[in-house]
């Protein structure tokens, strides 16, 4: 007999489609509930709902570190806003069939909240529903409303400046791609959610006038019914039907103003690491100076004839008794902090005091041992900025050296040398200077505690704070304070933090100077790396066909231009191919460059398939030529066909970069090696290809012509 495969489903499959079904269900008995008539004891439990529902949104919203913690909240306001529409008619429905019967008619929950806001005078009750309505919709509802649209608004304007910083960060190796995605994807919520409170609390805004129609429906509706069909006397209607009205109302207006004060509470409030109840109780009862002013007003207030004076003076001692609380509190936090101060001092004199009291030493020989190496890559940092490099104080900038570290090996293809960090005490305190074998490459001035807002060009307006400039890049910059870290990304700026603006110059000067840290002994660990793999194509490459050194000065050739080296593979094969003709390493890396062509082509134009690119005037390019060929290599440029070609080169790099188009000259493959050379230092963003370097399947658009009026 054949046995049946069966399949066991897993556990919580059940639970996950049940979750999935959950919000058609409620909508279809919603609808429902408009049209079916539902008896009293249903309405009772479903009102109890939805009086529970708006509390568990009150206390969840008041929980929340950040609006994007209840993402869900905006279906929520749709949700219940459209379940307590649903209510009002169903209890319509059974208030105007059925009110003759008495004030219990529509349920023991409406007759209770009834009677408690009536109390025996009708007037005073429905006064009192419009106050609560009015207080719903001209005043949390419409709040709510206005600062979800700013903050919507502002949202949207800040996304540019926000996903530069995630860029600025990813390309400073201090977060991973995975981490930049979900910051992307945070980025977009938060507009979404803004967007989406912007448009939900215009639900609200229709449910509390809507609130205030029906009661009057039913009032007006049930005077008809009750008089008219059910010929009951007009004191006997109005009881009934006003009851059951206020009462409807009520139990509809009051999860209607929870809800709304929740979305206050969730659009209104500033992300930080608390959720409202601390950040209330830390940011107003925490300056004992603020409750001492406040007790002597209070108590003040209290000893004039005629006001409450036991109201007054039990205030004011209250409050004066919890500043000296706060005062005491304070008072112990410095002493703490004197102390444990005063402890690292005393340990500091010990060991000074021993190293007094120990015999003066006998001046030694100068030795080797006195011979300091230089550090290949160093940085040394002021006083101020040592907690940045302190693993014990809790400094991240070494974590975020160890980050760049190691993209630039993944992107460029070898390990940058370590990076030795040291404090300075002839720097600025706030300074830091960044060396290459000794030699200062870049320095500026990070101030610990305070953000960086740096201006991409399309802010909204100035920031007060310390105008200066980003050290890595140039672009205009203040130093601000951590409070005005919102509005500065609100206004589009990019705003980093200081260990961040060491870290992205230190990455940007790396990669900058990649040729240069390219030693022989990373060469030689290249080789190692890619002898694991192919032990055969490096024995036969190095030393048997072609020197160490001469592989090092391809290699630093391919880096001066921003070619990245980690196809080893290729650039081996390549050398490997013509190394027994060609020894020259000008002449190696244009063979090595051709090899990498698409790698290239890819590094530059990631994705695109038409290169939009400059060329040279036909004119100019023949004079090139036969200059190159009178001259050699070394170029034999006339000065004023230099000045003209530079010139024009950069007038060219302009309108690229204002189209939005990377800076790239396309020029003969005899040219390119000498105009690659001779721009370089005028223009370090140009790169200049050759015909043999762009693939066939790529197509060449050309932009414009350099030496078109030469």
């Amino acid at each position: 007999m054949a046995k049946l495969n069966t399949m066991k489903m897993p556990a919580w499959l059940p639970v996950k489609q049940s979750k999935a079904l959950a919000a058609p269900v409620i909508i279809v008995m919603m609808l429902a509930m408009m049209i079916l008539p539902l008896p009293a004891f249903l309405l009772d439990v479903l009102f109890s709902f939805n009086i529970s529902l708006s509390v568990i949104v009150l206390m969840t919203a008041l929980y929340t570190v950040k609006p994007l913690d209840f993402i869900a909240f905006p279906a929520v306001l749709l949700v219940s806003t459209m379940l307590r529409l649903s209510l009002n008619v169903a209890s319509t429905r059974i208030v105007l069939t059925e009110g003759h019967s008495g004030p219990d008619a529509a349920g023991k929950v409406i007759e209770a909240f009834g009677h408690f806001l009536i109390g025996g005078n009708y007037t005073v009750g429905i006064v009192v529903f419009v106050i609560l309505t009015i207080i719903n919709f001209m005043v949390v509802t419409k709040g709510a409303g206005r600062i979800a649209e700013v903050g919507a608004r502002f949202t949207l304007d800040a996304m540019p400046g926000k996903q530069m910083a995630i860029d600025a960060d990813l390309n400073a190796g201090l977060i991973g791609e995975p981490e930049a995605r979900a910051r992307r994807k945070e980025v977009a919520q938060e507009s979404e959610f803004y967007g989406a409170m912007d448009g939900a609390s215009k639900y609200v805004r229709g449910d509390a006038i809507a609130g205030i129609i029906v009661t009057v429906v039913n009032i007006v509706g049930g005077l008809v019914v009750g008089m008219v069909q059910h010929d009951m006397p007009f004191d006997a209607a109005i009881k009934n039907y006003t009851l059951l009205a206020i009462g409807d109302g009520l139990v509809a207006q009051i999860p209607s103003l929870i809800i709304s004060t929740a979305a206050g509470v969730v659009v209104s409030r500033v992300a930080n690491d608390q959720d409202v109840g601390g950040q209330l109780i830390n940011q107003l009862f925490a300056k004992p100076e603020v409750l001492y002013i406040t007790a002597v007003i209070i108590g003040g207030m209290g000893l004039i004839p005629g006001m409450p004076h036991f109201a007054f003076l039990l205030l004011a001692a209250a409050m004066g008794g919890g500043a000296y609380l706060a005062s005491k509190r304070s008072a112990q936090a410095k002493v703490d902090a004197q102390q444990a101060g005063g402890a690292a001092g005393a340990a500091a004199g010990a060991s000074g005091a021993a190293a007094g009291a120990a015999p003066a030493q006998e001046a030694e020989e100068a030795s080797w041992s006195d011979v300091m190496p230089v550090d290949t890559l160093g940085l040394e940092v002021g006083y101020r900025l040592i907690p940045l490099v302190d693993k014990a104080q809790g400094g991240e900038l070494l974590k975020r050296i160890k980050g760049i570290r190691k993209k630039f090996a993944q992107e460029v293809g070898f390990l940058s040398p370590p990076i030795h960090i040291r404090d300075n005490l002839e720097l600025k305190p706030s300074a830091y200077r960044i060396t290459l074998k000794g030699v200062d490459i870049g320095k500026g001035e990070s101030l610990a505690g305070q953000f960086l807002a740096i201006n991409p060009g399309m802010v909204t307006g100035p920031l007060p704070g310390m105008m200066t400039s980003d050290p890595a890049f140039g672009l205009p910059a203040v130093w601000i304070d951590s409070g005005m870290r919102e509005q500065a990304s609100t206004m589009g700026y990019t705003v980093v933090d200081a260990g961040t603006v060491v870290a992205t110059h230190l990455n940007h000067l790396i990669t900058t100077h990649a040729a240069e840290l390219l030693g022989r002994q990373e060469v030689q660990s290249l080789l190692d790396h890619l002898a694991k793999e192919a032990p055969k194509l490096v024995e036969d490459l190095v030393p048997k066909m072609l020197p160490l050194g001469t592989l090092q000065k391809v290699l630093q050739n391919l880096l001066a231009e921003g070619v990245h080296i980690r196809d080893m593979r290729t650039i081996i094969e390549a050398l490997a191919e013509h190394a027994a003709r060609v020894q020259e390493p000008n002449e190696l890396t244009a063979i090595v460059r051709i090899a990498l062509g698409r790698a290239i082509i890819q590094q530059i134009f990631p994705g695109e398939n038409e290169l939009s690119v400059m060329a040279l005037d036909a004119k100019l390019e023949r004079l090139l030529l036969q200059a190159m060929q009178a001259g050699g290599d070394s170029g034999g440029i006339e000065p004023g066909l230099a000045d003209a070609l530079v010139g024009q080169t950069e007038q060219a790099v302009q309108r690229q970069e204002q189209m939005g188009l990377a800076p790239v000259l396309l020029v003969p493959a005899p040219l390119r090696t000498l105009l690659a050379r001779f721009l370089r230092r005028a223009m370090p963003q140009l790169r200049v290809l050759s015909h043999a370097e762009v693939p066939d399947s790529k197509t060449i658009k050309v932009t414009s012509l350099v030496g078109g009026q030469a």
